[in-house]
Order: structure tokens, then sequence, then C-alpha cells
């Protein structure tokens, strides 16, 4: 059972495939190379990529436990090293936006930790092109990326169904927000049915989400025929 709030877990469910494909789009992007942050500039640089970054959270593996980067000590709410959601999470009573640290030593779920799962969702809601987890002795931290040089990926019918998949597998509160929130990330017009539901793909065919009792079963694309 989850230890998230249901307004987490809407929250998620809603950003889940988008995250999921940003990741992966940013995992091809940055080399395999050692990586440094100095956020008194608000840079991440790995290899010989650099890219505009903030503090979003750190993750403790000791006591599995969260820290905003705003409630961190070392910076504060207003400091520029860091990206701050907790009025948003205010405004949309998200508990977990707002509460400066997170105990996250219930999750048993296949993400790698809770950490990877609340930067997903915090990154998703605040428009950001992905996120990158930089280990270090006895955590994570995970930095918000704030830079129009980071990759943002386009539609891929061939994709599609792997990311809702792998965003469902993390945030399944709400299959049918994640796909609808998936479509409209790329300004595809959609229409719904109580089984499915079908976007308008920019060539001119159409890409369908089944579901079975409000549960995404598969992903279909009809191509127009020239």
């Amino acid at each position: 059972m989850s230890g998230f709030s249901p307004a987490f877990e809407r929250l998620g469910a809603a950003y889940a495939a988008i995250a999921a494909q940003q990741q992966e789009a940013l995992a091809d992007f940055l080399p395999a190379a050692d990586w440094s942050a100095d956020l008194a500039i608000g840079t991440y640089t790995q290899g010989d990529v650099t890219l505009r970054v903030a503090l979003l959270g750190s993750f403790a593996e000791e006591n599995r436990s969260w820290l905003w980067g705003w409630a961190n000590p070392q910076f504060g709410p207003e400091h520029p090293a860091v990206v701050n959601p907790s009025a948003i999470g205010a405004r949309l009573a998200v508990p977990e936006l707002t509460a400066p640290e997170l105990d996250l030593a219930w999750y048993d779920g296949p993400a790698r930790s809770a950490g990877d799962v609340v930067a997903m969702a915090a990154t998703g809601l605040l428009g950001s092109p992905g996120t990158i987890p930089g280990r270090y002795d006895g955590g994570v931290a995970y930095f918000a990326i704030r830079d129009p040089g980071a990759p943002r990926a386009p539609w891929d019918s061939i994709t599609a169904a792997r990311m809702i998949t792998s965003g469902l597998t993390l945030f399944p509160a709400d299959h049918r927000l994640t796909v609808t929130r998936f479509f409209s990330h790329h300004r595809l017009p959609y229409r719904e049915t109580e089984a499915s539901i079908t976007a308008t793909l920019p060539d001119g065919g159409s890409c369908t989400a089944e579901f079975d009792d409000d549960r995404f079963v598969s992903l279909s694309t009809g191509l127009t025929a020239h």
C-alpha cells in the first residue's frame, strides 16, 4: 500500500508517462562520464555536457528520507540554487510538496528508491525537462533541469505504449489520467469513450488506448493511407 497521499498519487499519475519519456531522452543525451555540480552558478556537468539546473531535493539512504532543496539549511526557500514547488503544492493541496522532509522508509516499489518517484512527480509539475540524480556518499541529490538546451522528447508512436506502461508501474492511481495527459503534452487532440481514448496524430492517423474497467490494456496506431 502506498504511503503517499491520494493527491500526490494523482499528481504522479498525471505526469507519469511524460516523465518516463523525458528521463529516457535525458539518459540518451548525457554521456557516460563523471559528474559535478556547481550550485553557486546553477550548473551540472557530465563529461562534455553542461546544463543549467537547480537542486530539487535529496534522498538520504540511511534513514530513507527526502529533504526538499528549499528546506535544506544550506539554502532556504528563496535561494536561487533551489527549485521550490511548495507554493504550487499548497494551492493543489498536495502535502508532500509542502512538508520540508518526507519519511519514505515505507517504500518498497519498482523504483530504485522513493526519491526517484518524488522527483518524477515534482519535475513533471514544474515543467522541467527532467531530473538528474547525482549520487554522493550517503545518498542521492536530484537536480531539476532549467536549460532550454536539454532534450524535449517528441511524440513517438513506437515507444508510446512503453512510456505509458513505465509510468503506470510507478503511479497506477489513474490510468486514464496518465494517458490523457500524455496525449495533451504532445498536443494531440483526443476523444474518450467508456472503453478507449483515441488521439489524432499529426499525420492524420490515430492512436487508440484501450481500457478494461479504466485500466490501461493496450495502445494501437492506425496510419493514414497514402
